[in-house]
């Protein structure tokens, strides 16, 4: 009996291996995905153009053929340029030959793209802060204290002259911090553009997250600023009472004399109401709620 199903195990194998070789044998399409590559740039120069990263082939051929195609390792479809600067417009198909050994044995059908498209221009190198591409969720009652801190906070980028004279900064990769309740320290990648290089490509980000909370200041004094010679101003009240929000650590901090309020003489001028609202010069990292009140009675008096 065991005799048996040796046997039948060993027809089953044999039967697998020559389906498999006969269906290998026969010729089939398929889709292979290679990796655009330019060579011969002249020396410092580049393409910042939007150019395609792979390639995607329409071929028939040979099943064993397609499987070691698709699963060989990655090619590369190479484009030999002149050297020379300026536009170019590549029909990519006059490249079949020169890359006719990534395709050895098998017909090619079709190239998606086709053609590219793209100008060779001179390499130039600026100064440019990191942008923020962090996504943050903070847990009730949590934000961030202060901006968000890079170190680097800029990097020298080298680059294509015409995209990069109009680049303001370089944004890091997004990355999503969530239920955030305490300062973070965390290392982010700086986004990467196609002709681009960094001094540095990843960047350290320090997160200040403190509970947020608001706190009240009461008979802050306003000053009447810009007052000509010859002209007195009695406002009415002459002391507020302010609110404002910010990181419990920096508001814990905060002293009344760091708070200045302040009407201009000139606004007095201007008025048609009869009171006119106080503007108030507050630390960094702090916004107003409300004053109380929020419009200020005056008189105006020459001697």
């Amino acid at each position: 009996m065991r005799k048996k199903i040796n046997i039948f195990i060993a027809s089953l194998i044999f039967a697998a291996i020559l389906w498999g070789s006969i269906s290998l044998s026969d010729y089939y399409y398929t889709n292979a995905d290679v990796k655009l590559a330019l060579i011969n740039l002249p020396p410092g120069y580049t393409t910042g153009s939007p150019l395609p990263k792979k390639i995607n082939v329409r071929i028939r051929g040979q099943g064993w053929k397609l499987v070691s195609i698709n699963v060989g390792p990655e090619t590369e479809f190479v484009v030999s340029l002149n050297k020379d600067s300026g536009e170019y417009n590549i029909d990519l198909e006059k490249y079949l030959e020169t890359n006719r050994s990534l395709f050895s044995d098998v017909d090619i059908i079709k190239l998606h793209p086709d053609s590219i498209k793209f100008f060779v221009e001179r390499i130039i190198k600026r100064k440019l802060p990191v942008v923020s591409g962090l996504e943050l969720d903070f847990k009730p009652g949590y934000g961030l204290a202060t901006d968000i801190k890079f170190v680097p906070d800029s990097v020298i980028v080298s680059g294509p002259l015409s995209y990069l004279k109009k680049l303001k900064g370089i944004n890091t990769e997004i990355k999503t911090l969530t239920l955030l309740d305490t300062r973070i320290e965390t290392e982010v990648p700086l986004n990467r553009m196609q002709g681009f290089g960094y001094s540095s490509n990843v960047v350290e980000a320090k997160l200040d997250v403190q509970r947020i909370v608001d706190k009240q200041f009461e008979n802050i004094s306003v000053e009447v600023i810009d007052l000509p010679p010859g002209k007195e101003v009695v406002l009415l009240p002459n002391k507020i009472e302010i609110q404002i929000r910010g990181g419990i650590e920096i508001l814990g901090r905060l002293k009344p004399e760091q708070l200045s309020c302040y009407v201009n003489y000139q606004d007095l001028v201007k008025d048609t109401l009869g009171s006119v609202e106080p503007e108030l010069s507050l630390p960094k990292n702090v916004t107003l709620q409300y004053t109380k009140p929020g419009r200020l009675r005056y008189i105006i008096r020459s001697f």
